[in-house]
């Protein structure tokens, strides 16, 4: 039997030991002052800043790979108004970047997810998604609820909502539903129908009542799990760049200022729509790319994410454009 190809790693630990380092020597803020900006206490920073020194990672200059990405991550939070950004490392490989983006994910999410506070989480589909829950960590929250936040395909896939809904529920030992429902109608008319039904108003309400969201960003390509295996019956991708779409949020086909492109399509969503998301207090965007660039900034630009995870090419090309 072939063995698993070797994923990359984000090493959680020395991300955490880089990022105290810079905040205490780079940007001088005090050690309560860094406790505080990265949740921890004063003495796990204490700790971390002597261990940064006796590994070697802090002497003249930084000696990590996780150095140039908080200039970016700063760069980031600055032009789209993130409350957070985390920029994993470039890999060495292109075809490697939604891996490293999904592992930066599952990282972030494994501290999310650990607070408490925290008691009701949405989850969106897709490959990123789905390499997120292979690196979480091992946490029991019995007392958290995971939401799938978007209709499902209708064939089988590990991709799917449904799916990945599920896992990241057990991986907790969460409770979890399901939003039930097709990504689109088969017309506006009968999309509405269904949006008005009891069981879909209740599961839509607690979607925009979830304490955080995760989300990735599709394009117009058959890269896109949306775009090959969920496009209503008719609807081309052709016929939606033509429209000027660049990619979609949630289902909805948006152009490069973030709107909603003038096409059927985004009359058939079932779903919560994009301004629903204002009211949600941590909304995760997570995508990595250059084919994911435009969308990415169209969606940044609509100043409704909150945390956004990526890597260090994506990040300098959003921060460039």
């Amino acid at each position: 039997m072939a063995r698993a190809p070797k994923l990359p790693q984000i090493d959680a630990e020395q991300r955490f030991l880089a990022q105290v380092a810079w905040a205490y020597y780079v940007e001088g803020l005090t050690q309560e002052k860094v406790a505080e900006k990265l949740g921890a206490t004063r003495l796990r920073v204490n700790k971390a800043l002597s261990e940064a020194h006796r590994v070697g990672l802090v002497r003249i200059t930084f000696n990590t790979a996780y150095a140039a990405c908080f200039d970016l991550e700063a760069a980031l939070c600055e032009k789209f108004g993130l409350k957070q950004a985390y920029v994993a490392p470039a890999p060495a490989q292109d075809s490697d970047v939604q891996t490293i983006t999904g592992a930066a994910l599952g990282n972030l999410l494994s501290e999310i997810l650990a607070d408490p506070a925290v008691k009701s989480f949405g989850m969106s589909w897709g490959g990123t998604l789905n390499i997120a829950t292979r690196f979480l960590a091992a946490i029991e929250r019995p007392d958290l609820e995971v939401i799938s936040v978007m209709g499902g395909l209708t064939r089988g896939s590990d991709l799917n909502s449904f799916e990945i809904t599920t896992r990241l529920a057990d991986l907790l030992g969460a409770q979890h539903s399901y939003f039930t429902a097709p990504l689109y109608a088969g017309s506006a008319e009968s999309r509405d129908t269904i949006m008005q039904l009891d069981v879909f108003r209740d599961i839509l309400e607690r979607i925009r009542a979830v304490d955080a969201l995760a989300m990735a960003a599709g394009d117009l390509s058959k890269r896109s799990l949306l775009m090959r295996d969920a496009l209503p019956n008719g609807t081309t991708i052709d016929e939606l760049r033509a429209a000027g779409g660049v990619g979609d949020i949630l289902g909805t086909v948006i152009d490069a200022q973030g709107n909603p492109i003038d096409h059927p399509i985004n009359e058939k969503v079932i779903g919560i729509g994009i301004p629903d998301l204002k009211a949600i207090p941590n909304v995760i965007l997570a995508a990595g790319g250059a084919h994911k660039v435009p969308v990415c900034k169209a969606i940044l630009g609509l100043g409704l994410i909150d945390t956004f995870v990526t890597e260090e090419n994506t990040a300098r090309a959003l921060v460039a454009a």
